[in-house]
């Protein structure tokens, strides 16, 4: 890891459309400091310019877009560039390498998230309730989609966790048989929503469900909950697991 201190900064001059054994050349190096260690390296992108051959290079010039010039720099200690320098030369083929002594104030940090306890392993089991509700794919809240609208009033609501099914084959209240097709419908495809927590939280979102679903069926069924799961951080020991997560497409 680089500190602060005495250093040196690489500079490498490429042409973009410079290869390496059929590889990019900036690729390549970069492949190259990557894993020998580098702290870090950053490619720059000209948008004009010349080289040795002495030919005008510009992003406006279509046909020789894939030559604009290209810059790769990074630091690291003068030992550590003096280990790299022989392959960075055999690499940059005709480029131009350019180093100069220069002084690290402060190094890059690595980030890290906040770290958190180790999730405790426990059974959790007990009786709960399912809640199923059948829509159509076709029906509409407030300008979205009715299922995509349960599940996110079902979020905020704080419902332990819903699943969104689509039907392939099936009939309802019309007497009217659905199936998954290949091409468009008039009619949409049938729509499942199944979610679990307790009795208490889904009976208090049920009215919410009634004003939102104007035709479709709501169903209610007991379950008893046997699972082995790890419980996040703070959570209470007597909630419920989440079903999967929601698919809506």
């Amino acid at each position: 890891m680089l500190n602060a201190g005495k250093a040196v900064k690489v500079t490498i001059y490429l042409s973009e459309g410079a290869t390496h054994h059929g590889a990019a050349v900036y690729t390549s190096i970069l492949d190259f400091l990557f894993y020998r260690g580098v702290s870090g390296a950053t490619v720059t992108k000209g948008i004009a310019g010349f080289g040795a051959d002495h030919h005008m290079h510009s992003a406006s010039m279509v046909d020789i877009s894939d030559h604009l010039p290209l810059k790769v720099e990074f630091i690291e200690t003068r030992e550590k560039v003096d280990e790299l320098l022989g392959k960075l030369q055999e690499l940059c083929g005709t480029g131009l390498i350019e180093m100069q002594e220069t002084t690290v104030a402060k190094p890059a940090q690595i980030s890290k998230p906040d770290a958190l306890p180790a999730p405790a392993r426990f059974k959790m089991e007990g009786k709960a309730q399912m809640m199923r509700i059948y829509v159509s794919e076709e029906d509409r809240w407030q300008d979205k989609p009715l299922y995509t609208a349960l599940v996110e009033a079902m979020r905020a609501n704080d419902i332990a966790g819903v699943t969104v099914y689509r039907g392939i084959l099936g009939y309802g209240a019309h007497g009217r048989f659905h199936k998954d097709k290949p091409v468009a419908s008039p009619h949409g495809d049938s729509i499942m929503l199944s979610a679990i927590d307790t009795a208490e939280k889904l009976r208090t979102f049920l009215p919410l469900v009634e004003r939102m679903v104007e035709e479709g069926l709501v169903v209610f069924s007991e379950v008893d909950i046997i699972k082995y799961a790890y419980r996040a951080h703070g959570a209470d020991a007597e909630g419920l697991p989440s079903p999967p997560a929601a698919t809506l497409e």
